[in-house]
């Protein structure tokens, strides 16, 4: 259950950083004499200058990601294209997406470009590389210091540098929560504007169910998946447990890459027909798999009653019959 104890951890962690007030923000500390103004390269391949370009008088949201990742970051970018949906057309006018590789060596322009297409990314969201020295610079400056991949920080950082208010959280959070806070570091929003109350059991897919694997999976499959809707960064799971066996989808849950290196069939076809992103290891245990597939069942069932065709009613008696 590694997977639970980390977003218990985040969760944790995005607790004690719902306001941005003097204790928690960076202050004015973290302006163009703090942050580095390097030259960097975007996922189309255009050179910018880190501070001046994509950062200066905006507000931002910053994760750290590396593409071949095969733990949270997938989840982390997918998290954060739900964010990205839920505000909408501020995204690339007001509010910027940034997401900073922590492997520049491999994460080439490319790469991330092929990254950025999986998640469907909008022009408001930049994926950025570059000379390695430069990278973990500008990493250092936000608290990303970790000199091993597997260990890089997994929370997010948000900013607004006209203000000098900035602050860290968790892609994990409540998405409505979420929002709220990265509305709130616009001054303007704030002042017009009175948030409501958050009800903190809104969209946080941790109610209470009769079905154990419905709370796991709004949590941890579907930023990436849905049921019945379409291929997401993955692919739809309606009908997913007629078409593979259920101890097949277990061991999937549960270890992908153990399978994929073992040159599964399945497996193999999936990383091939999604390339840019493989599903992560979440250290799932037999149970929560047990109860994910479940969960999938019901709900292809749900769908497919709730799609039938209403039966034609027969009026009792029927017609008077003439003799």
């Amino acid at each position: 259950m590694r997977w639970i104890g980390m977003l218990a951890i985040a969760l944790l962690a995005a607790a004690a950083v719902v306001a941005p007030d003097a204790s928690q923000a960076q202050s004015r500390q973290w302006g163009e004499d703090y942050i580095p103004n390097l030259a960097v390269k975007t996922q189309h391949g255009k050179t910018v200058r880190f501070y001046d370009d994509l950062i200066k008088d905006k507000i931002v949201i910053i994760s750290f990601i590396y593409t071949s990742c095969t733990d949270i970051c997938p989840l982390t970018t997918a998290r954060l294209s739900q964010l990205e949906e839920r505000l909408g057309d501020l995204v690339g006018r007001e509010i910027f997406f940034i997401s900073m590789t922590v492997d520049p060596k491999r994460d080439t322009p490319e790469r991330l470009q092929q990254f950025s297409s999986a998640f469907t990314t909008g022009p408001g969201w930049t994926f950025v590389t570059g000379d390695p020295e430069d990278i973990r610079a500008i990493n250092y400056k936000f608290g990303e210091r970790s000199e091993i991949l597997s260990e890089h920080r997994n929370q997010i950082v948000l900013g607004n540098d006209a203000t000098g208010e900035w602050q860290r959280d968790s892609a994990f959070s409540d998405l409505n929560r979420l929002v709220m806070t990265v509305r709130s570091l616009d001054p303007k929003w704030r002042d017009q504007v009175r948030p409501p109350a958050v009800d903190l059991g809104s969209d946080t897919g941790l109610a209470m169910s009769d079905q154990p694997g419905q709370a796991l999976f709004k949590k941890i499959c579907a930023p990436c998946h849905t049921i019945g809707v379409g291929d997401r960064v993955g692919p739809d799971l309606r009908d997913v447990t007629a078409r593979r066996e259920r101890s097949w989808l277990s061991a999937f849950i549960q270890n992908p890459a153990k399978l994929r290196a073992l040159r599964d069939p399945a497996a193999i076809a999936l990383a091939e027909k999604y390339p840019a992103v493989r599903m992560p290891v979440l250290g799932l245990g037999q149970q929560d798999a047990a109860d994910l597939v479940s969960y999938l069942a019901a709900e292809t069932t749900r769908l497919r009653e709730d799609q039938a065709p209403m039966p034609v009613k027969h009026q009792k008696g029927g017609h008077a019959h003439h003799h």
